[in-house]
């Protein structure tokens, strides 16, 4: 393994803890027009490589890592409970289109609650260090369990949305000394795509040009019903990034961060995790056909699991029905750890 500089820095942003959301410090949330415009706004602008101009609602603070033998940093924030303490870790991971800050709302209702939660930014994500390198889950594991490490954290449970539940996935299966609970939250990587179209090399083709247009569709496909107003924030920061001098390495980035969903597939690894696991989703999930079907199978691999489907509901549960969704979470959270994951109920 690569040598691990374990010293951590913090650096405190100021930020909102509401899911309100700015446009440039000014425009809350409730005045984002009811359906995203056609054309991306005259005033939008760049947004920068390492969202320096993005409030977070907690303190920010990095790790510094040594990878690939380049140095580079992980932006995470260390969620202290805000109600009674109940001693139990969560260590929540983000979407392939997002980051940590923008699961506000569920960092802060699980802070409510009494869990310390972690929530990074994984490298090549939002605050932390872009470098072009052979993307894998093995990487985004290791820098993980380095973090809890660098914390003295001994065991968590482990929260993946979207790309991260692949995460949670294989860090679950490399680590299930450290791993008490594993929540995948409409994972995606459900199938072997080797199996579906030969490999190409992401290194091969132009970098070419995202269009506000198709940042804005792949959004909307997280959506079976209405269009949440505020979510055009996180289609801005998206499209501002192309507007940024350093878009061409960034586009590389992403180019490798999606390779990493077909060079490193993480459907071998359910079947090897012994946590206590819970498929949670909402079913009708945009982002591949018959997703019931595929989530169902992720459960059967699964040694110790449970589902939990939420009907007319897409690929984001925590914005669509955020009451129901945390109670759900949390339910399951606080069950233990060592009973069967069918009595969690």
């Amino acid at each position: 393994m690569p040598k691990l500089n374990s010293r951590a820095f913090a650096r405190t942003l100021a930020a909102s803890s509401a899911f309100a959301l700015f446009l440039s410090g000014a425009t809350l949330a409730a005045d984002w027009p009811a359906e995203p415009p056609a054309e991306a706004p005259a005033d939008w602008g760049p947004v920068s490589a390492n969202f320096e101009e993005i409030p977070y609602p907690y303190p920010v603070q990095y790790l510094e890592l040594t990878r690939f033998n380049e140095q580079m940093r992980m932006a995470y924030m260390d969620v202290q409970p805000t109600g009674p303490a109940n001693g139990q870790v969560v260590f929540w991971q983000h979407g392939m289109n997002f980051y940590s800050e923008a699961y506000t709302p569920t960092l802060k209702k699980l802070a409510e609650e009494g869990f310390r939660v972690i929530a990074v930014d994984r490298i090549g994500y939002g605050k932390s260090s872009k470098p072009v390198i052979p993307y894998n889950f093995n990487f985004v594991a290791a820098n993980m369990k380095a973090l809890l490490d660098e914390l003295g954290i001994e065991e968590a449970a482990m929260v993946g949305h979207s790309m991260g539940g692949m995460v949670v996935s294989r860090f679950a299966m490399l680590y299930p000394e450290v791993t008490t609970h594993v929540v995948m939250v409409n994972q995606i990587g459900l199938t072997d795509q080797r199996q579906s179209r030969p490999w190409t090399d992401p290194f091969a083709s132009p970098t070419g040009v995202s269009s506000y247009q198709s940042i804005l569709a792949g959004h909307r496909r997280y959506f079976p019903e209405a269009w949440p107003p505020e979510h055009l924030e996180f289609v801005r920061r998206q499209y501002g990034q192309t507007m940024s001098g350093e878009w061409p390495r960034l586009a590389m980035v992403r180019r490798l961060q999606g390779q990493m969903l077909y060079d490193d597939p993480v459907v071998y690894d359910w079947q090897h995790i012994t946590s206590k696991a819970l498929v949670l989703a909402g079913e009708e999930d945009g982002l591949i056909a018959d997703f019931p079907r595929y989530a169902r199978h992720v459960a059967s691999e699964l040694q110790n699991s449970a589902i939990l489907l939420y009907p007319g509901i897409g690929h984001a549960p925590q914005i669509e029905i955020p009451d129901q969704f945390h109670a759900d979470l949390i339910r399951f959270l606080r069950s233990d750890k060592d009973e069967p994951a069918s009595e969690w109920k």
